[in-house]
């Protein structure tokens, strides 16, 4: 078994896959151990060669990067995933960490950055480029309550949804309880999910996680 970092190099474009092969070989540093043209490829070089490192792209046929990295976690959890990425936008940024991503790398960096974002990758460091801004950076580490609170609302359930915005509107827990026909204690009950859930710990960070959600009219 090689001693190196195994590497699978998942990329769409026959040429760019060509050079970043060519590159880590002549480092003399990795063992290059597949090649994937799309995102189903990736998927089943993850689970048949559960390599140190992917290199992958975020936009590729069949299975787009993202949908593929998620899958690839699920897998091959030990895999480190340096995501290649023309893709700038803070939106896009925080969605490939969320799904796991370990590095995010501009496809317009030079070869001496990529170089870098490999080994601190697997090194087990995060790795962002510089030329991301510093917005983003800010956004990624400081941002990650907003990740949580946006995946916590696709949790919440109807009724959830139904008591926060009575909330939001001022009700109070006898009068809600009046209106959607239940106990005080499941009111209590829900209201205490809400704030567990969205991680918000008072009525009025809950008011304003409604309006901010459309629930309430400002």
């Amino acid at each position: 078994m090689s001693e190196k970092p195994t590497i699978v190099i998942a990329e769409d474009h026959t040429i760019l896959r060509e050079g970043l092969r060519s590159l880590l070989s002549m480092e003399g540093e990795y063992d290059i151990v597949a090649e994937a043209k799309d995102g189903l490829e990736a998927i089943r070089c993850a689970a048949n060669f559960e390599p140190d490192l992917m290199l992958l792209d975020l936009a590729m046929p069949k299975m787009n990067g993202i949908a593929a990295l998620k899958e690839i976690k699920r897998q091959a959890g030990k895999t480190r995933i340096l995501a290649l990425t023309i893709h700038k936008s803070e939106e896009y940024i925080l969605e490939a960490f969320q799904s796991g991503v370990d590095g995010y790398c501009l496809k317009d960096s030079t070869h001496e950055e990529l170089l870098m974002a490999i080994r601190s990758v697997l090194e087990g460091k995060t790795y962002l480029s510089p030329s991301i801004s510093e917005r983003v950076l800010t956004g990624y580490l400081e941002g990650k309550r907003t990740i949580k609170t946006d995946t916590a609302w696709k949790g919440l359930t109807q009724r959830e949804k139904e008591i926060l915005k009575l909330i939001g509107e001022g009700y109070k827990n006898k009068e809600i309880s009046d209106y959607l026909c239940i106990s005080v204690k499941t009111v209590e009950k829900h209201r205490a999910n809400l704030m567990k859930k969205l991680d918000l710990h008072n009525v009025s960070a809950l008011t304003a996680y409604a309006i901010d959600k459309g629930l309430v009219s400002q």
